[in-house]
Formats: C-alpha cells, structure tokens, sequence
C-alpha cells in the first residue's frame, strides 16, 4: 500500500512471524543444553555398574552341588600326547621304507579308481544307469541309491577276492612278516587273476594293447603286464554292460513303440507317448521280478 508522504509499509503474515520467533529460540535451546552438559559432572549420566570381582554368594538347593570354571587336571592319560619327529634316516634300509610308505600312500589315494575301474563295480553301475533309462524314470532311484547298490554288489562278488588279498597280504604286513613290495605283489596277484577271468572268452583288447606297446605275443597270463591288463579290462567291461543294456532297452523300446502308435491312430498327438508308457513298463518291471532278474543275471556274469 501507498502513503501520501512516499512511505511503503509491508506487513508480514502471522505464519512468518511465528517461524522467526521460533528461529530466534533455537539457539537458546542449545545454549541450554550445552551448558548442562558442561556444569554438571558427567557421573551423574554414568550407571553403577555392578563389581565383578567380588564373589557372591549364591544359595545352592538343598542335593546340589556348586559348580567350577576350572579345569580338571588330567590324571592317567586322559589327554593323549602325539610326538611327531623327523631324523635323518640311519641307513638305506629306512630310506627305502620311507619311500615305500610313500608309494603306499600314493595307492591309497588312487583307492577309489581302484575300486571302480578294477572291479565289477563298473559294469553294475552303468547296466543299473541303462535300466533307469530303460524305465524313463529321471530322478527314482537317485544316483546315489544307484551307486550304492553297485557298491554292496560289488564287495559280494568280489568278497572271495578280497579274502585272498586279506589273508595273503595285509595280515601279514600287518605282522611284519612280509614287507612292503612283497605285500604289493600278493595283493596284485588275485586282481590279475580276476580281471583276466573276465576276458578269457574274448582277449582281444589284450591282444590290441600288446600290439600298441610293442610286445610280443604273451603265452601265458604272468606273460602280460599289469599296465597293460586294466585298460584292456576297462574296455572289455565297458563291452559287456552295453551289451547288456541293449538288451533291457529292446522290451521298453517295443511298448513305447505300441503307446506311440496307439496316440497316433486315436489323433492325440500332443500327448507324450512317455507319459502313457511309462506305467506299463514299471508294471512289466514288477510283474517280471526284474530287480531279481537283473541282479541274479550280473553276479552269474561274473562268475
């Protein structure tokens, strides 16, 4: 608004007034605050915290007895001591069984390729792998139900093997009768034995591997050696378990033929014919004994 003399007059709202008073006051409220906190002794902020040092005593029930937080001293060897040192050899006599505890080690570690590849344990898993497949099941039995299967079939087949091992070479290293070489060569001795047995039909991949390697014509068993004999097992089982799951396919394969035909005539052909054949191959599974069948027929191969 104008006046007559020039002068301009502006008037502020009440809600700006109310905002500087209350700008104003901010400062006086800290002012406050701080010097409360510096006039008065931090101890009065401060909590009495209870004294740890002194015990209390505290009333056990009658029957009870008070506890401790120290330790018992061990008396008649209840902790164990190890004492592990390390000497210079005294003759070459230690020198050679340090090197043979190593080569054991070695062989030890290699146990669970000694246990699948030189052994009936490769044939039951991937014939148990074919008839899963056989069934068009994806995750009943799982694998691991598959392998430990092959793994209890595989210790009774070769139970009578590892017997011979047992008796001829761990008990008596494990007297000291017999060293560590010794002991190699009589538990290399059954395996041979069981991995030629099983290709004494058909030595064929012993024959390849010999003519590979350059070797002459062996004429009897001892004749052929080690690192020859296992990979030509190896194939010779991979051979027979494929042989073995060709024929378990071949009865599925003829119902999934029959279900896929009968979808087409009646004209559903977006219906998976597995999911129609499937029941019919487990109730011809079941009504055939299969499990029996099929366990019976592996370990009479091996035998």
């Amino acid at each position: 608004m104008h006046y007559p003399n020039g002068q301009m007059k502006i008037f502020l709202p009440q809600r700006t007034q109310g905002k500087e008073e209350k700008k104003t006051s901010c400062p006086f409220v800290f002012f406050v605050f701080f010097a409360v906190i510096f006039l008065f002794p931090p101890a009065l902020f401060a909590q009495v915290a209870p004294d740890v040092t002194t015990p209390q005593s505290t009333a056990f029930p009658d029957g009870a007895s008070p506890g401790t937080t120290e330790l018992p001293d061990p008396e008649g060897g209840i902790i164990p001591f190890i004492d592990l040192t390390v000497r210079n050899p005294a003759n070459n006599q230690e020198v050679a069984f340090s090197v043979q505890l190593l080569l054991l080690l070695t062989i030890l570690s290699l146990a669970p390729s000694i246990i699948i590849l030189m052994t009936s344990f490769l044939r039951i898993s991937i014939v148990l792998d074919f008839v899963k497949r056989a069934l068009s099941l994806q995750q009943v039995p799982p694998n691991q139900v598959i392998l430990g299967i092959s793994l209890f079939l595989t210790l009774f087949i070769m139970w009578p093997t590892l017997s011979v091992i047992y008796e001829n070479a761990f008990r008596p290293l494990a007297d000291g009768n017999i060293g560590v070489e010794e002991a190699y060569r009589e538990a290399e001795g059954p395996l041979r034995v069981f991995m030629y047995r099983q290709m004494e039909g058909s030595p064929d991949n012993i024959r390849l591997f010999m003519a590979m390697r350059g070797l002459d014509r062996p004429n009897t068993l001892a004749d052929v050696p080690t690192y020859v004999l296992i990979p030509a097992f190896i194939l010779s089982e991979l051979t027979v378990a494929f042989k073995i799951g060709i024929m378990l396919f071949i009865p599925f394969i003829v119902i999934d033929m029959v279900v896929a035909s009968a979808l087409m005539s009646m004209g559903m052909i977006m219906l998976p014919p597995v999911m129609i054949s499937m029941p019919f191959k487990l109730i011809l599974f079941i009504l055939v004994d299969g499990w029996t069948l099929l366990t019976e027929q592996m370990i009479r191969s091996f035998l």
